[in-house]
């Protein structure tokens, strides 16, 4: 009972903390993100490595693009901002990062572009979405208690979840492309959960065959199993 009481207590004193941090902005071509600094978990930092990663590839401009577990939406208002696409969707489960979302969307006058939902992965996504390429960001490591759920994904569960129910919003041809730490698993951890979905990997890339003891970030590229990946993705 003392540790459950103690537990609260920290918690509560954790969510006062937080919602007196002052609000921080980072601009990415020409919008200016909001945020709080405990609701980075790298986007911010390695997430923008999607920019020279899609753009060496020669990706050409994508209709509409889905940052999954999107935090304040770094990897996705930066693909917005710097012309990678013509429309955003967003979804994160935490409030507060949604409302720093929303925030950057009326700020910057994108309410014709950027939808933004609070939604326990993808259950409360608009059913009519419909996307060409899914980016991400997810929780690196099958922790069962972190404090953070930004970080841990018990069981991979929230990747299975995932999986699961992202092929009502892709459209036919789309593109999964998501970060991983090779710190906290390798292409292999997440192969038969993508393949029970119906998907599958078609490409990898900055990945170890073994878990480092250090982070280094990889990619996963993920279509559905028998379509043809574009050639942007494969390279030459």
């Amino acid at each position: 009972m003392r540790e459950f009481i103690r537990r609260v207590e920290h918690g509560a004193i954790r969510r006062v903390k937080r919602a007196f941090q002052p609000w921080r902005y980072v601009t990415y071509g020409d919008i200016r993100v909001h945020h709080k600094r405990y609701l980075d978990g790298g986007g911010s930092a390695f997430g923008q490595d999607y920019i020279p990663f899609l753009c060496d590839r020669g990706m050409p401009r994508q209709v509409r693009i889905f940052e999954w577990c999107a935090g304040p939406g770094f990897i996705g208002f930066s693909l917005l901002g710097f012309g990678l696409c013509d429309s955003l969707c967003l979804a994160d489960i935490n409030p507060d990062a949604v409302r720093a979302c929303r925030r950057t969307v009326a700020e910057n006058g994108l309410a014709e572009r950027v939808s933004v939902y609070q939604s326990n992965n993808l259950d409360n996504v608009g059913p009519l979405e419909r996307w060409d390429l899914v980016v991400g960001n997810p929780p690196h490591f099958d922790w069962t208690q972190t404090g953070e759920a930004r970080f841990g994904d018990s069981g991979w569960n929230i990747h299975r979840r995932f999986f699961q129910s992202v092929g009502h919003f892709l459209k036919p041809g789309g593109v999964i492309l998501i970060q991983e730490n090779n710190h906290g698993s390798t292409v292999e951890t997440f192969r038969q959960i993508i393949q029970e979905a119906g998907f599958s990997i078609v490409i990898t890339h900055n990945c170890e065959p073994r878990v480092t003891p250090y982070t280094r970030i990889y990619y996963l590229g993920i279509m559905r199993t028998g379509e043809t990946p574009p050639q942007w993705l494969v390279g030459p």
